[in-house]
């Protein structure tokens, strides 16, 4: 047992000052990211006259998979250029235009204004993800690298756990704008951090090739690696995985808001926890991003636990597994408005993406060809960035068709022949409806529920995550099992 500690802390002192700087560093971007994205759904949508932009759920999705999307393509391109420029400064201009595009956000209050200044930054994040990754992989080996980014990825969840916390405390207590000038503050103590800290690494000589050139033969390898039959179709089949996934950001905050009571919840916080009611509770109701934050608060503490049943399982069994039971998680969450089984769907979720998420990369490390590690790792995040871009699709025009109460309320009262005025802000219209439909909003939320049955997203999203283990299955036993007959 002493060896075993021993030989913890000796790895730990392997770690050169540079691989806890930029662990550092990937915390406070997260986050500064997840500070404003958990809670952008909800701020894109809310009336105007409580704080929000108060656009349609089409323009939300669209702004937040589209943008999301493009941010997962760009490191395709910017880790070339941060090779050309150098690691520190790189981050230099990632942390500098992050810190610029999240308090411009802040600032703006149209649909296209909103979605160039989340473009903006985005740009800032597409510098930083290869750099960081990059930094974490100079600074650990064969005998290390496991450690080393499962330390990393806890970072990223520590990161992706605070951000919305604190951002719900702001926001109850200072209103929405604040949560961008939190994310602005934090990009700007990750700069500082590397100025001060971060030390540039002994990069190996390169060929002087125009950069455009070097862009240009990035993207031919990724293609190259895309000719490989068992990559392009794992690829293909895991946007559904990243689809299902992010409907636990893009579109369940929205879900919740509309159509859980969490009342009895909220009352049992403020009288047995009064501290945490400001934190975790508003206008009688717990808010809906802390339920989004059951899954990093899950990950940073068991994590260690399923990756130790997962690697019982072959990498497909793990991701198919994974998959099944994030495809639960998340129907779970959908199919009812009862509290309780937006919690435990949640929490089963994260088990399902413990078990998934991390799996695939180590896949694609195993059908890799020797000498090609770098360019199948380059094809990672192509079906990241598809499933955002669809994702945002269903949260985004689905949703308001299916079950956005607003858009359900407005042809409740139009069956009933009930005129509205023109121009009324989400409050006020929902304020008018209730008066002339003699109801009060639980009653109009029963009653749109039991009417037009917003919770059939359930029925698509179940059938996408289902879809997607069914495929990783037929995979397994066509394309994996062949090759190894082979």
């Amino acid at each position: 047992m002493s060896e075993n500690k021993k030989s913890f802390g000796q790895t730990l002192k392997t770690f050169s000052p540079n691989f806890w700087v930029a662990s550092f560093l990937q915390l406070m971007e997260r986050w500064g990211f997840y500070g404003i994205f958990t809670l952008l759904p909800l701020y894109l949508v809310a009336s105007t006259d409580q704080g929000g932009l108060g656009l349609s759920h089409t323009e939300k999705g669209s702004i937040i998979g589209n943008v999301t999307a493009i941010q997962y393509f760009l490191p395709l391109v910017f880790g070339v250029i941060a090779d050309r420029i150098g690691y520190k400064l790189s981050l230099v201009i990632s942390c500098t235009i992050m810190a610029i595009g999240y308090y411009l956000m802040g600032e703006v209050n149209t649909y296209w204004s909103m979605y160039m200044m989340f473009l903006f930054a985005a740009v800032g994040g597409g510098f930083f993800k290869p750099v960081i990754n990059g930094t974490v992989a100079r600074n650990t080996d064969e005998s290390t690298s496991t450690m080393g980014f499962g330390i990393f990825y806890m970072m990223v969840n520590v990161g992706g756990f605070l951000g919305p916390a604190m951002s719900s405390y702001l926001r109850t207590t200072l209103g929405w704008r604040i949560i961008f000038l939190q994310a602005a503050v934090v990009m700007v103590i990750n700069l500082l951090v590397v100025l001060f800290f971060f030390k540039e690494p002994k990069m190996a000589q390169r060929d002087s090739k125009p950069i455009l050139t070097e862009i240009k033969e990035s993207i031919m390898h990724i293609i190259e690696a895309l000719k490989d039959r068992r990559l392009t179709i794992l690829l293909i089949l895991m946007v559904g995985f990243w689809t299902m996934f992010n409907q636990l950001f893009y579109t369940l905050p929205n879900f919740i808001e509309d159509w859980v009571d969490s009342s009895k919840v909220s009352a049992w916080i403020n009288h047995h926890l009064p501290f945490l009611g400001t934190i975790l509770t508003e206008k009688g109701q717990v808010k809906a991003e802390w339920f989004i934050n059951i899954d990093s608060f899950m990950i940073i503490f068991f994590q260690v636990v399923v990756s130790y049943f997962v690697t019982k399982m072959t990498h497909v069994s793990a991701m198919i597994r994974g998959t099944i039971i994030g495809t639960i998680g998340v129907t779970l969450t959908f199919m009812f408005n009862n509290v309780w089984f937006t919690i435990i769907g949640t929490m089963i979720f994260s088990i399902g993406e413990m078990a998934a998420s991390p799996t695939l990369s180590a896949f694609i490390a195993q059908i890799t060809p020797k000498g090609k590690e770098a360019l199948y790792q380059g094809t990672y995040f192509l079906p990241v960035a598809v499933g955002n871009y669809i994702a945002g699709l269903i949260s985004g025009d689905l949703y308001e068709k299916w079950s956005d109460k607003y858009t359900l309320l407005k042809t409740e009262l139009t069956n009933k022949a009930i005129a509205m005025p023109e121009n009324l802000t989400k409050k006020e219209y929902f304020d008018l409806a209730s008066q002339k439909l003699g109801l009060n909003q639980s009653q109009i939320t029963d009653l749109l529920w039991n009417t037009y049955n917003p919770n059939k997203m359930w029925y698509l999203i179940c059938g996408i995550g289902v879809f997607a283990a069914l495929s990783l299955y037929a995979y397994n036993k066509i394309m994996v099992r062949k090759e190894s007959i082979s």
